[in-house]
């Protein structure tokens, strides 16, 4: 049987919202980028989620101004479609009890939350996305998956693992290196473009048109 999560309990108090509404190209969607709070966080490689949304919102002069459900949030357009930036404030391992919450708040079902956050597993500069899955031992993945099961897509931004013998737990709290920097600001570059490619077409034409590596792409 299914694990129960929040999206399943609220789901039948939404009936004013249709389930094709739900997911519609044209509805409303939430960009969550995962990440630490404060400013001794905000250039850890764990915080690329943020980084991510942060690039977002810049570009389409869009503010993080309004705080719901333990998370920092940001209301307009992106590629001609109505979207929430999402920063929740939990710390990485209760992600979910930001972001759950607020989903059921504003109605978005899980097919409309794009989830980016960092993955260890990927070399640094590569960007993989998916449209449903597991945690791959992420513990902010594992809080979202508590609160809306596996259905949601997600673009993770991958970072790499520490050479030699270093937790990767120390590693995640590291802030990139000088020499990193190129790439992730590259990285940041493609999932935005990753970004209005799911906003517009869907995660399919995403999926084919931006996973890989930026690396790749400089010949």
């Amino acid at each position: 049987m299914e694990k129960e999560t929040l999206w399943s309990r609220i789901k039948s108090r939404l009936a004013p919202v249709s389930e094709p509404e739900a997911k519609s190209a044209g509805g409303r969607a939430m960009i969550v980028g995962l990440g630490n709070p404060g400013p001794r966080h905000a250039a850890n490689r764990h915080n690329i989620g943020f980084m991510a949304v942060d690039r977002l919102a810049s570009s389409y002069d869009i503010k993080f101004g309004r705080s719901r459900y333990k998370a920092l949030q940001a209301d307009g357009h992106i590629a001609g479609r109505p979207v929430i930036l999402v920063k929740p404030q939990t710390y990485m391992n209760r992600s979910g009890d930001a972001v759950g919450p607020l989903a059921a708040y504003y109605r978005i079902a899980p097919e409309n939350i794009l989830v980016i956050y960092d993955e260890l597993d990927l070399p640094l500069g590569t960007l993989r996305l998916r449209e449903q899955g597991g945690t791959g031992g992420h513990n902010g993945m594992k809080s979202l998956v508590n609160h809306l099961g596996q259905g949601f897509p997600r673009l993770r931004l991958g970072i790499g693992r520490p050479v030699g013998r270093m937790d990767p737990a120390a590693y995640v709290l590291q802030d990139f290196s000088d020499d990193e920097k190129a790439v992730v600001r590259e990285i940041l570059q493609e999932a935005q473009q990753a970004v209005e490619t799911f906003l517009r077409e869907g995660i399919e034409m995403a999926m084919t048109r931006h996973n890989g590596s930026v690396l790749e792409n400089d010949g």
